[in-house]
């Protein structure tokens, strides 16, 4: 897998990671908070969820980058 393929299955990963761990640890804000919107998170702690992100997303990069280059997967056809 070269670099650019490479980094763009990354970041689709990287994406697809960040949207499944948003909605974690969520806690709607109390009630009459001025400023915030009625659904809005208290604590939405989004520094730790993308590192969170990152390193899953490295752990499934991996494994993915190792399966084309041990031949697992194969997007080239027979």
């Amino acid at each position: 897998m070269g670099w650019l393929v490479g980094s763009a299955t990354f970041v689709i990963i990287w994406w697809l990671v960040v949207f499944m761990v948003l909605p974690f640890g969520i806690r709607p804000s109390q009630e009459g908070d001025p400023g915030k919107a009625a659904g809005a998170p208290a604590n939405p702690r989004l520094a730790l969820k993308f590192a969170v992100t990152t390193g899953i997303a490295i752990v499934i990069w991996l494994i993915a980058n190792w399966a084309v280059n041990a031949g697992l997967i194969n997007f080239r056809g027979s």
